[in-house]
This record gives structure tokens, sequence and C-alpha cells, in this order.
């Protein structure tokens, strides 16, 4: 991740059902559904202005992150975060069995 996106905080707005991250004041989401410990992320989205500067990899990483601190179970939806685990296979090992052998 690049260093300037280390110091910015993820928020679950479980409200919402989607992490947040501010940047620059504009805030870049990834929405999910969650069921027993297992999140399904559906959709990452980046206002345009942000776009090519590295945060939705940003996001995405925050979140696979919390994902596994927090001991989730991951099925992937979104195109983007599935692109992104493929680059980065050691991030499969927090993707749920069921759609593991997908990757």
């Amino acid at each position: 991740m690049k260093d300037k996106f280390l110091q910015l905080i993820l928020v679950k707005n479980e409200a919402a059902k989607q992490f947040e991250m501010e940047v620059d004041g504009q805030t870049a989401v990834i929405i999910y559904e969650e069921q027993h410990f297992t999140i399904s992320l559906l959709h990452t989205e980046v206002p345009e202005v942000l776009e090519g500067k590295g945060v939705a990899t940003a996001i995405i990483e925050k979140t696979l992150a919390y994902l596994e601190k927090n001991h989730f179970r991951l099925i992937l939806l979104c195109p983007f975060v599935v692109a992104y685990i493929k680059r980065h296979p050691e991030w499969k090992m927090i993707v749920d069995e069921s759609v593991r052998d997908k990757f």
C-alpha cells in the first residue's frame, strides 16, 4: 500500500453496509453483505477525482486486513476485488472454501 494511505482510517459503516475510507474530502467505499462471519464484497466505488491514484487498492487492502484480523471469511463478488486477489494470492487464505478453488 502506498505510504500516503497508511494513516487513513477504514470505517465499517454497518448501517450503510459499506466499508468507507475518506481521502482528500472524498469517500471511497466497498459495499458488502454480511452473514455469520462471512462477508461478500459486492462493489468498490471511488470518486472520479480520486481514480488512478491507488485509492481503490488502498481500500481493498485495508478491508482485507480488517477481515483477516476479525476472522471473517470472504466471498468475492466485486470484479475489482477478484482482480486484486488474483494479483495477490496471499489473500486467498481468507476466501471462503466454497469459492476458493475459483481463484
